[in-house]
């Protein structure tokens, strides 16, 4: 079985090695299974800090910095190998739903659909509210593949409500609960979820390249 790739998007406040260590617990032993790329958003190298800003209170509000990190991430999939799925906590999570309405269904990027992945892992995410991101989320079938989402019951960050109605936009999501906060959880119950849903992602690109080839 060959290996995933996945992109891992950060918090609001975070970065890639502070999501590096939150995704410890839940990913440590997968490492034959998954490679997790862990990448710090452009704002950073400017002395800047989260994927976009909100114009107004609340986390879900405004999008300041939005075409920065649109352009950057565009010029990201093109310049790396594939990215199987992508994978994203709190403001990164809310940023695999945004990522999911630029996704390219069949693997052809356009000019209004650049991005190629095939599947989702948002945890603690939520669906941004700014008209300018209305428009990705109006694109239904970039939410036809694989997702799972994983939200808090006592999250008071990004309240579970909240992570269900961005699960709500994407085709038949895969929903866990826990009973923590604000976090990325480690608990054999969550894990044993993810490493299935991570194996059959694997499965399903074993396959997929196997008929690839069987056409040539």
């Amino acid at each position: 079985m060959r290996g995933l790739r996945l992109l891992c998007l950060h918090g609001y406040h975070g970065n890639k090695q502070v999501l590096r260590q939150q995704m410890a617990s839940l990913f440590t032993g997968l490492e034959s299974l998954v490679d997790c790329v862990q990448v710090d958003a452009p704002s950073l190298s400017a002395g800047d800090f989260g994927w976009w800003h909100g114009d107004s209170p609340g986390y879900h509000e405004g999008f300041r910095g939005w075409q920065r990190t649109r352009d950057w991430l565009v010029e990201l999939f093109a310049a790396e190998p594939h990215f199987d799925g992508v994978f994203g906590f709190s403001q990164g999570g809310a940023m695999v739903g945004l990522l999911a309405g630029m996704r390219a269904p069949g693997g052809r990027p356009t000019a209004a659909t650049p991005l190629s992945f095939d599947f989702a892992i948002a945890v603690g995410g939520f669906r941004s509210r700014t008209p300018d991101h209305d428009r990705l989320f109006a694109a239904r079938t970039g939410y036809r593949l694989p997702s799972l989402h994983i939200m808090g019951t006592s999250d008071g960050i990004v309240p579970a409500a909240d992570s269900r109605v961005l699960a709500e936009r994407f085709e038949s999501p895969i929903i866990l609960e826990h009973p923590g906060g604000h976090v990325i959880p480690g608990t054999p119950p969550i894990r044993a979820k993810v490493t299935e849903f991570l194996q059959e992602m694997a499965e399903r690109k074993d396959s997929a390249q196997f008929n690839a080839q069987e056409l040539t």
